[in-house]
C-alpha cells in the first residue's frame, strides 16, 4: 500500500544548478529521484520540495515529500536512500505523513542564513560556503537597515526581475545579524512567511552596501517606495546562503516574539 513520506534533507549545493531539475546541469531533485528509482527497481517517484534553491545555495533543513509505493519504516527508508545518495546530499529525517501533507503548500514560514567571511584574506576552505567581504562596516547602520525590512511589505525592489510571482507582498518576521568571533564571520538570519526569487541575496547585497557606508539605512525606505529592482544593491553570491528550516505551524512566531523580549 502506498504511503506518503516527509523528509528533511541537507545538501552542499556547490556542484548543483539548484534544487529543481533544469536542462543546464545536475540538480538535487534529479539526484534524489534517481536514487528512489534505483531503490524501487525502475519505478519513477517524483518528489516535491518546500521551494527551490538556486545554484550553489546550500540547505540545512529543506523539506520534501513523495509517495512511496510500499509502506516502509521511516528509519529503513532513510538508511536505504542515504546509501544511494552522494556524500553531499543526506536525508536527516524521515516520517510517515497523511496524504494531504504538502511540503510547499502547507509551509507557514522559512528561515535562511547567510554567511560572510570577514577575514582580510579569503579562507580557501570557506570559498564555497561564504561570501568574502573584508571591509570595515558600521554595524549600527547595518542593524538599522535590517530593522526596516521587518514587517509586511511589497518587496518588488528586492526580487529578481525573472520572478514569475505577480504578488510580491511578503512578511518578514526577523532580520538580524550576529558576529561569529570564532569563525570571524558575519551571519545574517532572515525569517519570513515566504521569500521571492533572490530576495535574501538582494537583502544581503543591499545591506552590505549600507554597512560599508555607500548608502544610508533610509535607502530601504526609498526602495520600498520605488519598487524597482534596478535601484537595489547587488545580488549576493549564492554560495553564502543556507535554507535553515521550514515551518509548518505558527509556533515559530511565538518563539521569535519570546526571543525579542
Amino acid at each position: 500500500m502506498a504511503q506518503r513520506y516527509k523528509c528533511i534533507i541537507q545538501y552542499d549545493g556547490t556542484r548543483y544548478v539548484g534544487y529543481q531539475i533544469q536542462k543546464n546541469g545536475i540538480s538535487v531533485q534529479e539526484v534524489i529521484q534517481k536514487a528512489l528509482k534505483k531503490m524501487f527497481k525502475g519505478q519513477v517517484i517524483l518528489i516535491e520540495a518546500s521551494g527551490r534553491t538556486d545554484s550553489g545555495v546550500h540547505a540545512l533543513g529543506q523539506v520534501i515529500h513523495f509517495e512511496c509505493p510500499v509502506d516502509i519504516e521511516p528509519v529503513h527508508l532513510q538508511r536505504a536512500l542515504n546509501s544511494l545518495l552522494p556524500s553531499d546530499i543526506s536525508i536527516v529525517q524521515a516520517e510517515r505523513v497523511s496524504d494531504d501533507f504538502h511540503s510547499r503548500f502547507l509551509a507557514k514560514g522559512k528561515k535562511y542564513m547567510y554567511r560572510v567571511d570577514l577575514n582580510l584574506f579569503a579562507d580557501p576552505f570557506k570559498r564555497q560556503y561564504t561570501l568574502h567581504h573584508p571591509y570595515r562596516m558600521n554595524l549600527d547602520k547595518l542593524q538599522q537597515a535590517l530593522d526596516k525590512l521587518v514587517g509586511k511589505h511589497d518587496f518588488t525592489s528586492f526580487c529578481s526581475t525573472k520572478t514569475i510571482k505577480e504578488d510580491k507582498v511578503r512578511t518578514v518576521y526577523e532580520a538580524k545579524f550576529e558576529i561569529d568571533e570564532a569563525q570571524n564571520e558575519l551571519v545574517f538570519t532572515f525569517v519570513g512567511n515566504g521569500f521571492l526569487y533572490n530576495m535574501v541575496r538582494i537583502f544581503v547585497g543591499t545591506c552590505l552596501q549600507i554597512a560599508d557606508g555607500l548608502k544610508e539605512p533610509e535607502e530601504i525606505d526609498r526602495l520600498f517606495a520605488v519598487n524597482d529592482r534596478n535601484e537595489a544593491g547587488p545580488t549576493a553570491d549564492g554560495k553564502g546562503l543556507y535554507l535553515v528550516e521550514v515551518y509548518y505551524d505558527e509556533q515559530f512566531l511565538e518563539e521569535i516574539k519570546q526571543a525579542k523580549n
